[in-house]
């Protein structure tokens, strides 16, 4: 990581406070908020926003998962598709859809609705709109609440891909990067 790592010594009582919150409720303090922790404001907002869109909306689990390894395989985000590919399997999408979004490729998706979801969500990441049809179908299958959280997966799972990146956090020691066809 391109920064120093934070310590007792180092942190301040604000960031203590928050470290231990982060830590209670995702069993520690690591990846992005090792980096969001030098802004204790701003990481305590987004872990408010990420815990919101990981264990709290009405989305399935399936569908938070894949909107977060679709964002991590549009910015090439090792740390974040590490640390998600095989709970996206765990959670109900299949583990040959899940490795050719990992190779970049479209992945052949047996279930509608899956195949719908993870349309609306790559129309938006790749062309920064939803296509008229795609959006209709998506609306008429999800709804406007799931709709809405979508973009909240999408969103907060890009934020989380750029600091990682921007801040190089090293993937786990012993862990392969996913993304062979990076050089980082």
């Amino acid at each position: 990581m391109r920064l120093a790592k934070l310590t007792e010594d180092t942190m301040t009582s604000e960031q203590r406070a928050l470290s231990e919150r982060i830590a209670g409720r995702r069993g520690g303090t690591r990846g992005p908020f090792l980096v969001w922790l030098r802004s204790p404001g701003l990481c305590d907002r987004v872990e408010a926003l990420g815990a919101y869109v990981r264990f709290e909306t009405g989305l399935p689990l399936k569908y938070r998962e894949l909107g977060l390894i679709l964002a991590a395989r549009h910015w090439d985000a090792q740390y974040s598709w590490n640390a998600h590919a095989a709970k996206t399997i765990e959670a109900g999408i299949p583990a040959d859809a899940v490795d050719a979004i990992r190779q970049g490729r479209v992945p052949d998706f047996e279930d509608e609705d899956d195949a719908v979801f993870y349309r609306f969500c790559v129309e938006l990441l790749r062309d920064h709109f939803v296509s008229d049809e795609t959006f209709r179908i998506a609306l008429d299958r999800f709804g406007e609440e799931w709709l809405v959280d979508t973009i909240g997966v999408l969103g907060n799972s890009s934020m989380l891909a750029m600091c990682l990146n921007a801040f190089s956090v090293d993937l786990p020691e012993g862990v392969d990067p996913p993304f062979a066809d990076l050089s980082r």
